[in-house]
């Protein structure tokens, strides 16, 4: 079963002003987006391309963290592992015979955690390296965007 309906595609409201971080950004959406629309057959191989994006995405984020000494370092790197731990999960499942639903729905709930995640933990960091390397912070210009009042 292929859930087509289901879309997850990168816009300016995830812009950071960071261009390392925006560029691995835009791939995790590009991923996930990879796993809402899998046929069930070739779910594992694209489970296994998010788990192998997501490692080296949170590992980057992990030593920039390091790098810069950022404050809320750990509190960042609990909501990768407790992502990267569920993908395992699932993947492990679905070796043993589950169905590949199990994925599509780990997918949803990407959806639902990314904007967030990227919101507040990673702004944050972005606005640390920025303002460590370069002295401030980023002036992001958002396409499309209306803010409300």
């Amino acid at each position: 079963m292929t859930n087509i309906n289901a879309e997850f595609r990168w816009n300016d409201l995830f812009l950071l002003g960071y261009a390392p971080m925006d560029q691995t950004h835009r791939e995790f959406v590009d991923v996930v987006q990879g796993m809402l629309t899998a046929k069930d057959d070739e779910m594992p191989d694209r489970l296994a391309a998010f788990i192998r994006h997501a490692e080296e995405h949170f590992d980057q984020e992990h030593a920039w963290m390091a790098e810069t000494a950022f404050p809320a370092r750990q509190c960042h790197a609990d909501e990768h592992d407790a992502v990267l731990a569920s993908a395992y999960e699932v993947q492990d499942l679905i070796a043993s015979g589950r169905e590949a639903a199990l994925a599509r729905e780990l997918a949803k709930a990407l959806v639902n955690w990314f904007p967030g995640h990227a919101d507040y933990m990673d702004a944050s960091l972005a606005q640390w390296m920025s303002k460590k390397r370069l002295g401030g912070t980023p002036v992001v210009l958002k396409r499309g965007v209306v803010q409300a009042e």
